[in-house]
């Protein structure tokens, strides 16, 4: 188990955090270092589109067996 520490962020933050959550099946914290994640990815790299950084991560964080198969899109 990591270690954690406690912070203090803004209540409409925290509210956002707590809906996303729910949705996406993590928890509070999990959703806010989601968002950390995502946000240093997209940072680390500024060419790539923040959606598609946010998907890859969720990706990663799925087990195997639920993945969904890639298939490529075709350009229009």
């Amino acid at each position: 188990m990591s270690a954690t520490t406690s912070i203090r962020i803004d209540q409409t933050l925290y509210n956002q955090a707590k809906a996303d959550a729910a949705v996406e099946h993590r928890t509070i914290a999990g959703q806010i270092e989601f968002w950390a994640k995502v946000g240093r990815a997209a940072l680390d790299n500024p060419d790539l589109p923040v959606s598609f950084v946010a998907e890859s991560l969720a990706s990663m964080s799925e087990p195997r067996e639920d993945a969904t198969p890639f298939v490529p899109q075709s350009r229009p």
